[in-house]
């Protein structure tokens, strides 16, 4: 038995299959759906930071959500495909500890998100003439703190008390990335306040944002079910589809995994059914938001013509004989006006 964490090293990471065969399938695989969450994801943050029509509480909110999900995916999956690259399974007790705190921090911050984001729809359609009022840059900045400081706090106080445990044995996690509850099960010392403390965290600020995300929805229902037009009707619910089916997918998919692994008791079943919320979804968000939003598209036309305008503009200034022996910027302006 190992006392204590000052001889812990390294810990082995299985991954989602041990089959050599299909290891080249599933590095394909992550690193298209990596691929995919990052280019889908960035271009949002930039359509809402370049575009003035874009600088409202729900698209601040929404370039919060894709740079977290960035994030939050960056934590897992680049080192379980280096981990495949090089045939090497180890990572480090630090870089465990690590990565456990940064994948706690950004899912709770996934989940804070997401309970904002219900709560500028339910403002938005309940409370529609005061707000601006309501949802001024100031609030907004302070719920998007909130969330970073609570996550930060919440996932601060997981990994600590991890980082107290006692570890012994050949010290492998049946997982492609060190989740808390598989480290809590590696543990050779009394498990039972880490036990609590987690479980007490996922009702508290899992359960308390989820029912915080179905009263503003139920209020959102019954605003709806006043308004007397159908048209009237469809256009309020649509400016809540998007989140909906992104706050259920992210709900399903979490609630999913952790029904699975209690009911089949496998580890292997388990690490496959996270890839879901740790990957498919954020991997989703970005297409669910933007593909029927006008107002992300015609902001991403726009970036994608300033984008292309300024490369040609540029080139041409440097060719240009009239504008390489100009005496002052004006004179330049003026050449392009």
């Amino acid at each position: 038995m190992v006392q204590g964490n000052a001889s812990i090293s390294e810990f082995i990471l299985l991954g989602v299959s041990e089959e050599p065969e299909l290891k080249p399938i599933i590095f394909g695989l992550f690193l298209s759906m990596y691929l995919i969450t990052v280019l889908g994801n960035l271009p949002i943050i930039l359509a809402v930071s370049s575009d003035s029509h874009l600088h409202t509480p729900m698209y601040f909110f929404l370039s919060n959500l894709s740079l977290v999900d960035i994030c939050f995916t960056s934590t897992t999956v680049p080192k379980m495909l280096w981990n495949i690259q090089t045939q090497n399974k180890v990572i480090t007790y630090e870089g465990c500890i690590t990565q456990m705190y940064f994948f706690l921090l950004f899912a709770g911050l996934d989940n804070f998100l997401l309970t904002v984001m219900a709560y500028d729809r339910y403002v938005a359609i309940c409370q529609p003439l005061h707000y601006t009022v309501i949802m001024n840059p100031r609030l907004c900045g302070l719920l998007v703190l909130v969330s970073w400081i609570m996550s930060a706090l919440y996932a601060l106080l997981q990994s600590l008390m991890v980082s107290g445990l006692s570890f012994c044995g050949y010290l492998e996690i049946p997982h492609f990335f060190c989740e808390l509850n598989q480290m809590v099960q590696l543990a050779c010392s009394d498990t039972f306040l880490n036990n609590m403390v987690m479980y007490f965290g996922v009702v508290l600020l899992g359960g308390g944002s989820l029912v915080g995300i179905i009263y503003s929805y139920a209020k959102i229902v019954s605003s709806i079910r006043g308004i007397s037009s159908a048209q009237g009707k469809y256009k309020a619910f649509s400016t809540c589809a998007s989140h909906l089916s992104v706050v259920s997918l992210f709900y399903c998919a979490s609630l999913g995994v952790y029904l699975s692994s209690a009911a089949t008791q496998s580890s292997h079943s388990s690490a496959t059914a996270s890839v879901m919320y740790v990957v498919v979804t954020p991997m989703l968000n970005p297409f669910i938001y933007s593909l029927k939003n006008k107002d992300i598209k015609e902001a991403l036309k726009r970036f994608v013509g300033i984008t292309g305008i300024k490369w040609p503009v540029f080139l041409g200034m440097r060719k240009c004989p009239r504008l390489q022996g100009s005496k002052s910027w004006s004179q330049k302006l003026l050449f392009f006006r």
